[in-house]
């Protein structure tokens, strides 16, 4: 394989081990005595819904939402679509079906809830008192204020109808099983689209707390109502949620063990870093670089030809102009701090298929990419500042586009580094 090949082809194996068809079918519960119904959502709830529709030998029905685009048709279960990552009136609406679906259940009954990541968009079901138009204010200021997923999604929970816990006390007194595909670094059920069938520790406190840590300016009836606690979560030991059952499915770890076996195949060593690194994408980036430069220069952790695999969920504070992308603000930070190299070769994408606000999943990063940047006059350092890398790829044709994978185990990041042949 040429070094590309190889990237793209590890890519392929991470979101390929993350398939719905893949990891939900050893999964399913046994049959309940009275009904079966379904309900999700998520970027992969679709495909999710289909693997299970196919699997389920007894009576079945129920309803998803999945992402604009991500939509898979299943013969007894319905599938919604809705914007993502600002909420929209679809995703509201799909909720409000989803609570209706789940009223008047007994204990014959069960539910399989089917969430992935995407999920806490997917289902914006304002509190009482609080406007659409509201929640989507304080999203769009949340992702662009740099707040890590976990403080995005503890502000969401309290802000909800059906999250943190919410859609488990719906369904009391049915069984409950939740089946997940991880897009959250450490894999925390509450995190995993803001964790609507799990008991939520956190307060309408800790929520204001982040609102404040980031200075995020939201109305003012969103400041009172927390500070009354009125909109508080379902809490750890709520017997509502006694008949509740959790499995994570797919994680980031097991697609970068999948990218890992196909790297050894190809006589490349892997290492596999961590699949939960968090913070500024482009700080990120710039450790990379360090880890990288000393692999070419003291062969450690690792000697060349080898895989540096890492995953987890970056973050970008927007401040420039451009319309982010986590991963290829990593890229181009990582590329610009290591500087020309002719034996390092790196892809960073979203499993997804979806970066930031940009229907690209990510980007490469070739030895020349400097040099054809200058040839063309595109000076890196003016669209990292702007926020604006997809589009310096863009240009450069280096762009990554996979469209709607139906999964999504969150950041995939992939630095190819190969003997220095000067030295040998």
């Amino acid at each position: 394989m040429t070094p590309e090949t190889l990237l793209r082809a590890a890519f392929e194996a991470a979101i390929e081990a993350a398939r719905a068809e893949n990891c939900v079918p050893g999964w399913l519960p046994s049959p309940p005595r009275g009904r079966t119904l379904v309900v999700g959502a998520g970027k992969a709830a679709a495909a999710m819904a289909l693997a299970f529709d196919r699997h389920w030998q007894a009576d079945l029905a129920g309803v998803v939402v999945t992402a604009t685009g991500h939509a898979q048709r299943c013969p007894r279960i319905e599938v919604l679509e809705a914007a993502h990552p600002i909420p929209t009136a679809a995703g509201l609406q799909a909720a409000e079906r989803i609570l209706q679906l789940v009223e008047g259940l007994t204990g014959q009954d069960l539910v399989v809830c089917l969430l992935s990541g995407g999920g806490s968009a997917l289902l914006p079901l304002p509190a009482h008192g609080l406007a659409l138009a509201e929640k989507q204010l304080v999203t769009n200021l949340l992702l662009r204020s740099g707040a890590t997923i976990g403080e995005i999604n503890c502000v969401r929970r309290h802000l909800s109808r059906i999250k943190g816990g919410r859609l488990a006390a719906a369904c009391h007194p049915a069984r409950l099983v939740t089946l997940a595909i991880s897009d959250v670094p450490g894999d925390a059920p509450l995190d995993i689209a803001s964790g609507p069938t799990v008991p939520d520790p956190t307060t309408c406190a800790d929520a204001l707390a982040v609102l404040e840590r980031h200075d995020i300016d939201v109305p003012s009836r969103v400041v009172e109502a927390l500070r009354r606690g009125e909109w508080e979560s379902v809490k750890p030991g709520d017997p509502r949620l006694g008949a509740s059952e959790y499995q994570v499915v797919a994680a980031p770890w097991q697609s970068l063990e999948a990218a890992a076996r196909l790297a050894r195949a190809n006589g490349v060593t892997p290492w596999v870093l961590s699949d939960r690194l968090e913070g500024e994408a482009r700080v990120v980036g710039c450790d990379m670089a360090v880890i990288v430069a000393d692999v070419l220069r003291e062969g450690q952790p690792v000697r060349p030809p080898c895989l540096l695999l890492s995953g987890g969920e970056t973050t970008v504070t927007v401040r420039g102009h451009g319309r982010g992308g986590r991963n290829v603000e990593f890229l181009l930070a990582f590329g610009m701090a290591l500087g020309a190299n002719g034996n390092v070769f790196a892809l960073a994408g979203d499993t997804d298929g979806v970066d930031g606000m940009e229907a690209v999943a990510g980007a490469v990063w070739r030895p020349d990419t400097l040099l054809r940047a200058a040839a063309l006059r595109l000076d890196p350092r003016r669209f990292l500042d702007d926020n604006d890398a997809h589009s310096f790829f863009r240009a450069l044709g280096d762009s990554v586009v996979t469209g709607p994978t139906r999964t999504n185990v969150n950041d995939f990041r992939a630095v190819l580094v190969l003997p220095d042949v000067s030295r040998g």
